[in-house]
């Protein structure tokens, strides 16, 4: 079938970036690629027809008009009217479908005729407002997609855009969304303030049509997302060979939003990874670090989750060795994409745009795009070997540790211990010994480590060294005081002199 073409208008001097960026993203991306095809005026040539002319009759010889407004009106014809606003009009007495996109700058910043013009869309059109080009692509991407499921053009839309059949706004957690607010203010300056409705966030970030959720509002946002997506879960598994072998060492499923299994994953990674520390100047700044930096770890499980294919019934698998980690997505490169391809400068092509978008906000993506790139700079940073990707049945991260053994032998867990039975020398104790310094808060220890799952840190770390009698309160009698703090004992003095030999 033929494509369906785009006529994208705006005030070229205000968006000439936006809207090349725009362009080359909707044929850039699998499924937009296939079914359009966008129109700037200034990628053709030269004509002697009369400008105004022919951009009107290309607006007719398109089946969507999509909009860009922001501070400027731009010019003024005889009548006073602008160019966009012609097309605008043009598109309307030609019943095209017309998406428009408001850029987010305060009103007082716009030229009085561009509020005119602002108003008079309101009046028929929902408007969707943008801060940046990655929101735009993201709106822009859940417009067409609804479009061609409305033209019946495709019958199910892509797994983040799929709106969900029984949920409701009542299965996501008010908190969540308020704690993602907050963080994407203040990290990205999202519009949004704190006090927002629900639905309005939502909305923001083309999670709901009219009332129903998406499969992404409730990965995102969800109280009990594997309820509706059982395989939206990542196991991680620690060995402490180079090859899978059984009895599983350590084994762990994890559940929760995407940003708890991002969490979670990472700190079960970290806490089998040995922590080394400098010079103790200052207790709030023990210099130290992990012997896979905390940053290409993190890269590669938040890409596993975020890119990952949800319509394939696999989970997202993290395995430790003694030589490498490695992080196992169940999906495939976009079409005619290598794995050659990955190491190199390249355009943004999520899987899952109105995934990645949020997770981009709240500071779990850097730079849309840059993941694989990220991996194999930290990696080079630090002189670790670079990384290798593999596409098979699923797709795969390998990262090398910079040594084949790195834990000794007698400080390896050996399995998964009851409360009353742990392991003196297990790696996540030996950590937690290395970094406290003096009397330190559960937060402090927390930071240091660089955790940011409390649940894995209390489990994992401060309740067994308590149960040793490694670390002690310096309050015991009230052990939720508000002071409290923890100090190493001679017990756990001994054990880390002898870790540190």
């Amino acid at each position: 079938m033929a494509k369906q073409r785009i006529f994208i208008s705006s005030v070229q001097a205000e968006f000439a970036s936006e809207r090349q960026a725009l362009h080359d993203y909707i044929l850039a991306d699998p499924l937009l690629g296939r079914f359009f095809e966008p129109f700037l005026f200034e990628n053709i040539p030269a004509t002697d027809q009369h400008a105004e002319v022919f951009y009107l009759r290309e607006v007719e010889q398109c089946s969507i008009y999509l909009g860009l407004l922001g501070t400027s009106y731009g010019f003024n014809d005889a009548q006073g009217i602008s160019p966009t606003e012609r097309e605008f009009d043009h598109a309307t007495l030609h019943h095209k479908t017309r998406f428009v996109y408001l850029s987010n700058h305060d009103s007082s910043d716009r030229e009085a005729k561009q509020d005119t013009f602002i108003n008079k869309l309101q009046a028929v059109l929902v408007r969707k407002r943008f801060s940046n080009i990655d929101e735009l692509k993201s709106a822009v991407y859940a417009s067409l997609v609804n479009y061609l499921i409305e033209k019946e053009i495709i019958r199910t839309g892509p797994f983040d855009t799929t709106l969900h059949s029984s949920a409701t706004i009542s299965d996501l957690d008010t908190d969540k969304v308020k704690d993602f607010v907050r963080i994407a203010r203040s990290k990205r300056g999202f519009p949004l303030q704190e006090s927002a409705k629900v639905k309005d966030v939502l909305t923001h970030l083309n999670l709901i049509n009219e009332d129903r959720l998406t499969s992404s509002a409730l990965l995102l946002f969800g109280k009990y997302p594997q309820r509706f997506f059982i395989n939206s879960e990542v196991r991680c598994a620690y060995f402490h060979g180079d090859i899978i072998e059984k009895p599983i060492p350590s084994y762990k499923v994890f559940k929760g939003d995407v940003f708890e299994l991002v969490d979670q994953a990472v700190d079960f990674v970290l806490s089998k990874l040995d922590y080394s520390i400098g010079t103790r100047s200052h207790r709030v700044s023990i210099p130290g670090k992990y012997e896979l930096p905390k940053e290409i770890v993190s890269e590669a499980i938040v890409n596993a989750i975020a890119h990952r294919d949800y319509t394939n019934n696999g989970s997202v698998q993290v395995m430790l060795f003694r030589n490498r980690l490695e992080v196992f997505n169940p999906g495939t490169l976009p079409l005619g994409w290598t794995t050659e391809k990955l190491k190199k400068i390249h355009t943004s092509v999520p899987a899952n745009p109105l995934l990645a978008e949020p997770m981009y906000l709240k500071g779990y993506i850097e730079r849309l795009g840059t993941g694989t790139m990220d991996i194999i700079r930290i990696a080079r940073k630090n002189n670790l070997q670079e990384p290798e990707f593999e596409q098979n049945e699923y797709f795969k991260v390998i990262i090398y540790r910079p040594s084949t053994d790195q834990v000794p032998a007698k400080y390896r867990p050996s399995t998964d211990q009851v409360p009353t039975k742990y392991p003196e020398g297990s790696i996540e104790i030996r950590n937690l010994l290395k970094v406290l310094d003096g009397e330190m808060s559960r937060k402090e220890i927390q930071e240091a480590l660089e955790l940011r799952h409390s649940g894995n840190f209390r489990e994992n770390y401060l309740e067994p060294a308590l149960a040793l009698e490694l670390i002690e309160m310096k309050f015991p009698d009230s052990p939720n005081h508000p002071k409290q703090k923890y100090l190493i004992t001679e017990k756990g003095i001994n054990i880390l002199n002898d870790t540190l030999k």
